[in-house]
């Protein structure tokens, strides 16, 4: 039976998509959870450690630079702990002296969103001072800054009042454009910062590292506080395949089951379970998961459960009664009454494995529905807020004005993660049923 139904399944184009899309879903699940560990991608997605000090802010993908007639800034970045060759060190008489040059190349059409230095200077009592120039493609020294430097100091270029008031609301544009061009227009070339810096003590060190915020960032973008989207997008995918499956799983062998018990005892037993049904038939589904997201909690577990229990007893039941009612009459069954089957091996030994063929597309069928559930609920600031899922990063996205401000690849990449899900157990769940549902092979 498994290889004629393989064999059968195989034959239709949509099962081979649907089969092909799941499997490439499932392999970057174990990748993510193997490469990001889940302690690991809590820590990015909370942002500790200012891990994500060197992404720029709300940037969109760097492959979007593909499809541009003006290619948009890449943030890039150097260092002095990375490229020690960047310093060299003088020892002078009352201390020492630090020269850095930190290179880039710029060959954009536009211009970063900020560039930015952070110094890691060691000394005892004394600052170091320093001085920073700039040095242009057309050989122009820039002036950007001298002063003390104190520990974990930052400087900002385009948040610096001094070069507000000398280049305008935007220095770091100005310092990087073509002199006198209006509209200003971008130097393209080699650039070079220049820091020359004095210790007043022995023993003293000096660290830079240069930043330049770019408009683009890594294969999925950044959001309103620096991380990068990749994360979130590729830790939802277990979570939602997670969720789905076990939610799937449980609602659809937990309901036969039921159904399964309800028409082999029938009287009171089989009424009880009806009411119930017609009950929670009625019972508003979504209202009643935001009450409890909001009243009692918004973790993954309690909505799985809660979504699990308020399904069981769905239309499902009366479509699984009304088949265990014809084969509780069928004569294998009076069969096993004759010869002493009990009614626990009677219910799961020859009622419920005469559905399993109706069970599995049911239950592919279900998954999609259960993953839009979650999305949902954390669309609607509902989900479980430790976790990166897509409907958070939707939600972070429709609560910043992405669409409204123009930064659609925020919404668009996880919505179409959520519709190439939903779509590859649609395109399985109806070759699956053609396959096990003899009626259907003939349309």
């Amino acid at each position: 039976m498994t290889r004629i139904s393989l064999r059968e399944i195989l034959r239709y184009p949509s099962a081979i998509v649907g089969i092909s899309i799941i499997l490439l879903l499932i392999g970057l699940a174990i990748f993510t959870v193997v490469r990001i560990p889940y302690s690991e991608a809590i820590r990015l997605w909370r942002g500790s450690d200012n891990v994500w000090y060197r992404t720029p802010k709300i940037a969109a993908p760097a492959w979007t630079n593909w499809f541009r007639r003006e290619k948009l800034v890449e943030t890039q970045s150097c260092s002095t702990k990375e490229n020690p060759a960047f310093k060299t060190v003088e020892t002078l008489s009352s201390g020492e002296r630090f020269v850095i040059n930190l290179p880039f190349d710029f060959e954009y059409d536009t211009f970063p969103q900020d560039i930015t230095l952070y110094f890691t200077p060691t000394f005892s009592e004394k600052e170091l001072f320093a001085s920073i120039t700039l040095l242009t493609p057309d050989g122009r020294e820039l002036k950007v800054m001298d002063g003390a430097i104190g520990a974990g100091q930052v400087f900002y270029v385009a948040q610096d009042k001094k070069l507000i008031r000398r280049y305008g609301d935007f220095p770091q544009q100005s310092m990087l454009a073509i002199p006198g061009s209006e509209p200003l227009t971008p130097l393209k070339g080699h650039y070079e910062l220049r820091i020359s810096a004095l210790s007043f003590e022995a023993d003293s060190d000096l660290d830079v590292e240069l930043v330049i915020f770019g408009q683009v960032y890594g294969i999925a973008g950044t959001d309103h506080m620096r991380r990068d989207l990749s994360v979130a997008l590729l830790w939802g995918i277990p979570v939602a395949l997670g969720f789905g499956l076990l939610a799937a799983l449980g609602t659809t062998i937990t309901t036969m089951t039921i159904a399964a018990i309800g028409a082999w005892y029938g009287g009171w037993v089989d009424e009880l379970i009806q009411r119930i049904t017609e009950v929670n038939l009625v019972l508003p589904f979504l209202p009643i998961l935001l009450m409890i997201g909001i009243f009692y909690s918004r973790s993954i577990w309690v909505i799985l459960g809660a979504v699990t229990l308020l399904s069981i007893f769905g239309g499902a039941i009366k479509t699984y009664r009304a088949n265990f009612m014809q084969i509780r009459e069928a004569p294998y069954i009076e069969a096993a009454r004759s010869y002493g089957a009990n009614n626990g091996r009677i219910i799961f030994h020859y009622l419920v494995p005469r559905l399993i063929p109706l069970l599995i597309p049911q239950l592919v069928n279900a998954i999609p529905g259960f993953v839009f559930t979650e999305a949902s609920l954390a669309v609607l600031g509902l989900g479980d807020p430790s976790l990166p899922t897509w409907g958070k990063v939707i939600n972070d996205a429709y609560g910043n004005g992405a669409l409204y401000l123009g930064y659609y690849y925020w919404v668009l990449e996880p919505a179409v993660l959520l519709i190439l899900t939903g779509l590859a157990f649609a395109l399985l769940g109806f070759s699956l049923d053609r396959v096990f549902n003899p009626r259907l092979r003939e349309i």
